[in-house]
């Protein structure tokens, strides 16, 4: 078998610069009690890009993949309020302007930490469909919330004139609009960013791709279709990482690194830790479904695939933790060291955040 038919973990490539996969989440780009303003972003993704900058300063190869939660909200939020006067996009379009919006964001912002930094990189947005199944099981049972809060007597409009499924969230008092959240099958971009990597241009280039997860598509026929959809930003970051042979997945949420017995209002913080051992962890319930849960699923499955180290953390302490010095880390076939309370791979850390993430 050639070395080009290789699985990628089995394969002996040339030296490269390590690859870095930033995930961004959580504050990286908004602030959770940000008003949503266009000046609130760009004062976040300026203090986002100093981070950023580091990497790159420091010889990795740079990928960026974001969030777009709140922005989604907005701009569905804007069609609804203009569709008496001008036609609300469907999903999928809105998924499309939120990567140019906060693609064009993070380009701006970044571009000058680099400059300030004496590096001459180009920033390049990609708009990116991630293709999902048709057939998925979430298209029957949707559970993703999206946009506002609604009244039980809007709810019930909103099924009749537009075909929504909508849930009641009876904690925070209202009704949601709830979509699919279909699990990634394939990055349609995949082929072409890899092959300007591979020829050189991650030396001198920074990609932002697969924002949100991707525009969702389904194939029919001979064509692509958009379908109303979410797609989880962090198990899509794990098929960006495999896609571009990653070396390190960085995901940025809103705390310093996952912990044991988060709830109990006592988190035991993870910081370097065995694959194995945050597996049995994972498996044991100890990551909440809707916060860390997810993110250590998406970073245990870039391991298996082939990938050498996950991250775990907030967007300032980022460089430290490329540097083994903050975070969750995660490196297949080494030993982890760091312990607290008689826990392997349990460090302590000052409790800050929240769990929540977008």
């Amino acid at each position: 078998m050639t070395p080009a038919l290789l699985p990628r973990a089995h394969r002996t490539l040339p030296s490269r610069a390590e690859r870095v996969l930033v995930a961004l989440g959580g504050n990286a780009i908004q602030l959770a009690h940000d008003h949503g303003t266009w000046a609130e972003a760009v004062r976040q993704v300026r203090r986002t890009s100093k981070a950023l900058a580091y990497v790159v300063r420091t010889g990795r190869e740079l990928v960026i993949t974001h969030g777009n939660g709140p922005q989604v909200g907005n701009l569905l939020r804007e069609a609804e309020l203009g569709a008496p006067e001008v036609p609300a996009p469907p999903m999928h379009v809105i998924d499309a302007e939120s990567q140019g919006q906060i693609g064009y964001l993070i380009a701006q912002e970044l571009v000058t930490a680099l400059r300030r930094a004496g590096l001459r990189h180009s920033v390049l947005p990609i708009v990116s469909r991630t293709e999902v199944s048709g057939r998925d099981p979430a298209f029957r049972h949707p559970t993703k919330p999206v946009g506002q809060f609604y009244s039980a007597a809007e709810a019930r409009r909103l099924r009749r004139t537009r075909g929504w499924t909508l849930r009641e969230d009876r904690e925070r008092g209202g009704w949601r609009r709830v979509v699919p959240s279909p699990r990634p099958l394939r990055w349609l971009e995949a082929e072409l960013v890899r092959a300007m990597i591979d020829v050189g241009l991650g030396d001198r280039c920074v990609f932002v791709v697969c924002g949100g997860g991707g525009i969702p598509v389904v194939r029919r026929r001979a064509r692509w279709e958009g379908v109303d959809a979410v797609i989880d930003k962090d198990r899509a970051a794990a098929l960006v990482g495999r896609a571009l042979d990653v070396d390190t997945l960085a995901i940025v949420t809103d705390v310093p690194g996952a912990a044991l017995d988060f709830a109990s209002g006592h988190p035991r913080w993870l910081g370097a830790v065995r694959a194995q051992d945050l597996e049995r962890y994972w498996g044991q319930g100890e990551f909440a479904e809707g916060s860390m849960g997810p993110k250590v699923e998406a970073g245990l499955e870039f391991l298996r695939s082939g990938g050498r180290s996950l991250v775990i953390t907030d967007i300032a302490s980022l460089p430290a933790a490329l540097e083994g010095r903050a975070g969750t880390r995660v490196s297949v076939g080494r030993g982890a060291r760091g312990r607290a309370r008689g826990r392997p791979g349990v460090v302590a850390a000052p409790e800050r955040g929240a769990p929540g993430d977008r």
